[in-house]
């Protein structure tokens, strides 16, 4: 067996999302699994070091998973030769100037979304990565959601005819930290740690909304900071000055009509923390995060509004649920292992960090729409 051995440097896994779906659910899954198969008698091997400011973290992650290597010195790993990637999950302005250093030391470059606080700084490290010949790569991991695969497929075999709108309801409560603990970190709800939901999400809604249902032309975004004051990690309350809450609609190419609404503050009362629901003149569906169901035209009831009886018709009858016709494995693994071989093999990756880039402009013109309260074009990055 030939097994190609990639040193990855992990700088700032110690974070939820890092550890969570990045060390536990990808790489060391994928090592426990024996590695990426790439042919008969081929595999990549990930060979992990960890790197964070928090020493006694990084060892109980290393006693958690199969990684047996960790630092406090980046620059140390940076100089590494054995270590050809590096991956970055830190909180969004530490972000560039890791990704910078990496760059220098002729790494190639996998981050976590937002890749930078501003456009100008995301698109100035894609022309970094571009002019030194790393390759590069931002997680855009809600394209390999179950149910977006399913919808995906729908689309590309036409299921939905010509498509009219997609409606997106994301989000659910975190609480304040008063008398139950905040699920969620503070620096999420302080704009001059650069937390706010209109940064976090419409990135995802940008590479969702070019992947499966049309680029986005233009965009209108109103936020919402609808908790004043929440508790931190040491107990002390603090004013929150990022937006809780996002609801914005956006007008992409072919005339579809799409609108999210993206909270913090919000009770679920649907089948998934996230539900989007796709329109089409031929036939509907409605997904979560793993699950889509579907109407087509022939089954479309026939409902008359008369508020003064019972509704006669159940609206949940008359769909379908797809089928799982493939195994659908974790989303953020799932991308790993495309980058993996790509580092490899070559493979095509269209999701360099001229797509993160765009993902945070997406959100700056979120921003300035709000501020402005107006519609804005999405120009060419």
């Amino acid at each position: 067996m030939k097994t190609h051995r990639i040193g990855i440097i992990m700088n700032g896994v110690t974070g939820r999302m890092g550890t969570n779906q990045h060390l536990i659910r990808s790489i060391d899954a994928i090592i426990k699994e024996g590695g990426v198969r790439i042919g008969p008698e081929e595999t990549i091997m990930p060979d992990p070091i960890l790197v964070g400011r928090n020493e006694t973290k990084l060892k109980e992650l290393c006693d958690r998973t199969s990684v047996t290597k960790f630092t406090t010195n980046l620059d140390e790993a940076l100089a590494d030769p054995q270590y050809t990637v590096y991956f970055d999950s830190q909180t969004t302005g530490r972000r560039a100037d890791g990704v910078r250093k990496a760059v220098a030391a002729g790494k190639h470059i996998y981050c976590e979304k937002p890749i930078a606080v501003d456009s100008k700084t995301a698109l100035e490290l894609h022309e970094l990565c571009k002019a030194t010949g790393v390759k590069n790569g931002v997680v855009q991991d809600k394209l390999w959601l179950a149910s977006f695969v399913k919808l995906k497929r729908l689309i590309d075999t036409g299921f939905f005819g010509r498509l009219l709108s997609v409606r997106g309801e994301f989000g659910y409560w975190v609480f304040e930290g008063h008398t139950i603990p905040a699920q969620r970190p503070s620096w999420n709800y302080r704009k001059e740690d650069d937390g706010g939901i209109i940064v976090d999400m419409l990135c995802h809604w940008q590479y969702v909304l070019e992947n499966l249902f049309g680029k986005p032309k233009a965009l209108s975004c109103l936020g919402a900071t609808h908790i004043p004051e929440r508790i931190d990690e040491n107990g002390n309350p603090y004013q929150c000055t990022a937006d809780d809450s996002a609801y914005a609609t956006f007008e992409l190419e072919g005339g579809v009509i799409a609108h999210f609404n993206s909270s913090w503050t919000v009770r679920v009362r649907r089948d998934d923390l996230l539900t989007v629901q796709v329109d089409g003149e031929k036939g509907t569906a409605v997904c979560g995060l793993r699950d889509v169901w579907i109407q087509h035209y022939g089954n479309t009831p026939r409902p008359v509004w008369n508020p003064d009886i019972p509704q006669p018709i159940d609206f949940h009858e008359g769909w379908s649920k797809v089928p799982d016709q493939e195994t659908y494995d974790n989303a953020f693994k799932i991308q790993w292992e495309l980058f993996l071989k790509h580092i490899v093999r070559d493979d095509p990756f269209p999701w360099d960090l001229h797509a993160g880039a765009k993902g945070v402009q997406f959100a700056e013109l979120g921003l300035k729409s709000w501020q402005e309260r107006r519609w804005l074009d999405v120009p060419e990055l």
